[in-house]
C-alpha cells in the first residue's frame, strides 16, 4: 500500500470512496456525515488529499501547532486490510516532515470502528461534545 497525493482527475474516485465509506452512517446519525459534504475538489487542489487507489482516502492539513486529520475513508469492501492504519501513518509522516509535533482529529460518536481504531494507533481521546450539530469525539496523538 503506497498512498499517493490525489489530483483533480481523482475527484470522482475520491467522492465515490467517501460516499461508500460514510453512507452506512446516514440513518444512524440522522443526516449525512460531514465528510460527504466536504469540498473535496478544494482539498485536492490544496494538496490535502491522499489515496490508495480505489478503496482508501485520507485528507489532512497543517494548522498552527498540529496536523489535522480531516477525513479518513475506507470503502466497506476494503476495510480490515490495514489501509486505514497506513493512511493515518501517512498523515503522521506529513506532520513530522512539516515539523508538527501533534496530529489531531475528530470522528462521529456513532462510528464505533473509528472509536476503536484511533486508540489502537496511539491516539488519546480528548473530549466528546456537540460540534456543528454532530456528536463528535476528539483525539490527539503526540508524535
Amino acid at each position: 500500500m503506497t498512498p499517493r497525493r490525489a489530483t483533480a482527475t481523482d475527484l470522482p474516485l475520491v467522492q465515490a470512496c467517501i460516499t461508500a465509506a460514510f453512507a452506512p452512517f446516514v440513518a444512524q446519525i440522522g443526516r449525512r456525515p460531514a465528510p460527504m459534504d466536504a469540498d473535496h475538489a478544494g482539498q485536492i487542489a490544496a494538496g490535502q488529499v491522499w489515496l490508495v487507489d480505489g478503496p482508501g482516502v485520507m485528507a489532512c492539513f497543517a494548522k498552527p501547532g498540529a496536523m489535522e486529520l480531516d477525513i479518513l475513508a475506507i470503502a466497506p469492501e476494503a476495510q480490515g486490510r490495514g489501509l486505514a492504519a497506513g493512511l493515518v501513518a501517512q498523515c503522521e509522516a506529513l506532520a513530522r516532515s512539516a515539523g508538527l509535533p501533534v496530529v489531531e482529529l475528530y470522528t462521529n460518536a456513532a462510528m464505533a470502528g473509528a472509536l476503536r481504531l484511533y486508540p489502537r494507533l496511539g491516539y488519546a481521546e480528548i473530549e466528546r461534545r456537540q460540534d456543528q450539530g454532530f456528536d463528535r469525539v476528539f483525539f490527539r496523538k503526540t508524535l
